[in-house]
């Protein structure tokens, strides 16, 4: 009875799994998944965003949407669903019919009706479909980190496509400025006051730099297509601006003493990991029933003679004398151990990982805070000292235009 309901209330629909993932995440997924065909074509929605200036909670949110990758994994939430439907129902039952013809043309046609059920089968359904419940459930938490790796991988590409498009931009400012310095020493070498060698060394500099804005020019086509790829457009939708620059430096960086604890309790891959875990140890014990239950069918039939039915019963039991599913039993049981030992090994791995988070963080932070309190003003300085002796014709063009090119650099 247990096995027929279970069968009869489990849905092949993923509308609760989405859910679930909405749950984990707490952030909005598609709702059409579960309902909608398969298009190629980017949705009314996505593309009304991309019209308007993106900032980088807004791309993540273009990217939740429309993201291909993303949206199979969702969807593929289909394949563990069905197969939970699947371990749920319980065998069909057998059923056979035999006709006799007598070579007696006295003899009436006779018929033999068979109806056989596996009970085994049956009483094991529940057990099934707790192991199918338990690796949904992985796969749940599979999707909802999928979830999060896109979010933060998105929020960094945009990140990278601001500061390539900035340094691309200090870029072009200081071959302008190289640009100066060579015109400058081309007109003094007209005038016949500079030496040959001097034109030629800011021509040098120059063509070497302009490699230079050649590197970041690609580099800001790469992060743009990288975002693009995460956004999943292509076409008309690419021509997306971001609304946004760089945030600014904070004063102090985000209170991290906590982080490998959060680390280990957020971590969507342990949770996965431990899901696994219970879908194996569930699996162990279904295998070790199956070695230690017998196979019973049991069946019912009917013989009609033309004038009178012989109804009778029956069972067939396979003894587990010689196959206990011995094999099968040995291989989950490694398949759970090699899980466990994986596990405990991807929890040593994120404390470490969040160690050096927390040491790349503090050490970026005071880099940053450097160049920005200390390395950029000193660098203004001199420039703005440089011009006072460059009005006053106490240093030359080259030493103003030196130290216009060091502070575009800092």
């Amino acid at each position: 009875v247990l096995a027929l309901s279970l069968g009869g209330c489990t849905t092949g629909r993923i509308t609760g799994d989405l859910a679930a993932v909405r749950r984990l995440t707490n952030v909005e997924l598609p709702r059409e998944l579960d309902r909608a065909e398969v298009r190629d074509e980017t949705s009314a929605a996505v593309r009304e965003a991309l019209r308007r200036p993106l900032t980088a909670s807004d791309a993540v949110r273009v990217a939740l949407a429309n993201n291909r990758a993303l949206r199979a994994t969702l969807r593929e939430l289909g394949i563990p669903r069905g197969r939970l439907l699947q371990a749920g129902l319980v065998p069909n039952p057998s059923v056979m019919v035999d006709l006799r013809q007598s070579t007696d043309p006295t003899q009436p046609l006779q018929m033999d009706l068979v109806v056989e059920y596996d009970l085994t089968g049956a009483l094991l359904a529940p057990a099934r479909a707790n192991v199918a419940d338990a690796e949904l459930e992985a796969a749940r938490l599979r999707a909802a980190g999928e979830v999060v790796t896109l979010g933060y991988r998105v929020r960094v590409a945009v990140y990278r496509v601001q500061a390539a498009r900035r340094r691309l931009a200090l870029a072009r400012q200081s071959l302008d400025t190289l640009a100066a310095a060579r015109d400058a020493a081309r007109a003094l070498q007209n005038a016949g006051n500079r030496a040959p060698i001097d034109l030629a060394s800011r021509e040098a500099v120059y063509e070497r730099e302009r490699i230079t804005v050649a590197e970041a020019e690609l580099e800001a086509l790469t992060a743009d297509e990288a975002l693009r790829r995460l956004l999943g457009v292509s076409g008309d939708d690419t021509a997306f601006t971001l609304g946004e620059e760089l945030p600014s430096l904070p004063e102090g960086p985000r209170d991290v003493s906590s982080l490998e604890r959060a680390a280990i309790e957020a971590s969507f891959e342990l949770r996965e990991a431990r899901a696994r875990l219970e879908a194996l140890a569930r699996r162990t014990g279904l295998v070790r029933a199956r070695g230690a239950l017998p196979e019973i069918s049991i069946d019912a039939h009917a013989e009609q003679d033309n004038q009178f039915w012989e109804i009778g019963g029956g069972a067939r039991v396979s003894l587990p004398i010689f196959d206990r599913q011995q094999g099968n039993l040995r291989a989950t049981e490694a398949e759970f151990d090699g899980l466990r030992e994986r596990y405990v090994g991807m929890a040593i791995d994120l404390r470490s990982a969040a160690r050096e988070a927390v040491g790349r963080l503090r050490l970026a932070h005071a880099r940053a805070r450097q160049w920005r309190d200390v390395i950029a003003p000193a660098r203004a300085r001199l420039m703005e000292q440089t011009q006072l002796q460059y009005n006053a014709m106490q240093l030359g063009v080259f030493q103003l235009l030196t130290a216009r090119r060091e502070q575009l650099d800092a």
